[in-house]
């Protein structure tokens, strides 16, 4: 239970909004072993969005728990003077640096390797966690009936954005959050990697690809080659030429970057 409100569930966050919700948790004195389990999985708690990026928030910036605020600063209109301005509060640190590395290393893999593959962005680092949630009526689970939700942040290895979408009951989809809430969230982070400029990252984990998904690789730096041994190495892609000598002085894409193989590489030979 310490650890539940470390995290600020059952709490407001502070956030510079009205109206904001705790949450709902077991009373500790109702807090048994069955409720314990299935708090830590999710269904013995209720907690509002905001409550749950801000924990995620700490769990993969290093382990500091910080009050959210919606407005940055505001300035005057006519002396430009900045009049207020919200910075970042610390609350509390609720675990170690080395354990929140752990845990960004865990979210990356699930979107490498698991349920949040939807969500992997080629060329950068993208950690997450799907959510397939039962909703309550009258106090019993609803069968068929979920709240679907991804919650999903990058850079993975030094994060700068956090996205966080729930679905409510989507009708005519399969009921996953990584089938359904994780495209959207990669589409909101694509936009913010060209809104705030974030440069591609090297080192991620290599996604695992199912015979449905179209497949990326690597591309062969091949700059200097002659005609032939160049088109030898770049065998997985489609390949167009431009120039009329034999030696390859320049390529696009961009060598060692993720490109589908449906890509065209083109050559510029002199």
């Amino acid at each position: 239970m310490g650890y539940i409100k470390k995290f600020g569930f059952g709490s407001k966050t502070g956030i510079d909004l009205n109206g904001e919700g705790n949450g709902i948790l077991f009373k500790e004195d109702k807090m048994g072993p069955l409720e314990l389990a299935t708090t830590a999985f999710g269904q013995g708690i209720s907690v509002t969005p905001i409550q749950q990026i801000t924990a995620v928030s700490a769990v993969i910036n290093g382990g500091i728990l910080n009050t959210p605020y919606v407005v940055s600063s505001v300035t005057d209109d006519v002396s430009k003077a900045v009049v207020f301005e919200n910075k970042v509060n610390e609350k509390r640190r609720v675990i170690s640096p080395e354990t929140s590395a752990t845990v960004r290393f865990a979210l990356e893999s699930v979107v490498a390797n698991g349920t949040g593959k939807n969500a992997y962005i080629e060329n950068y680092r993208v950690g997450g966690k799907t959510g397939t949630a039962q909703k309550v009526k009258d106090g019993k689970y609803m069968v068929g009936n979920y709240t679907l939700s991804f919650i999903g942040f990058l850079p993975a290895n030094d994060p700068e954005v956090i996205v966080y979408v729930a679905i409510d009951n989507p009708k005519g989809v399969t009921q996953y959050g990584g089938t359904v809430s994780a495209p959207i969230a990669r589409s909101i982070l694509m936009s913010a990697i060209e809104t705030l400029d974030i440069k591609e990252q090297s080192g991620g984990m290599l996604k695992e690809y199912s015979y449905l998904d179209v497949k990326y690789l690597v591309v062969p730096d091949v700059v200097g080659m002659n005609k032939s041994d160049a088109t030898k190495a770049l065998k997985d892609f489609k390949v167009k030429y431009s120039g009329s000598g034999d030696k390859v002085v320049y390529m696009s894409p961009a060598a060692n970057t993720f490109q589908s193989v449906e890509t065209t590489i083109t050559l510029l030979l002199n």
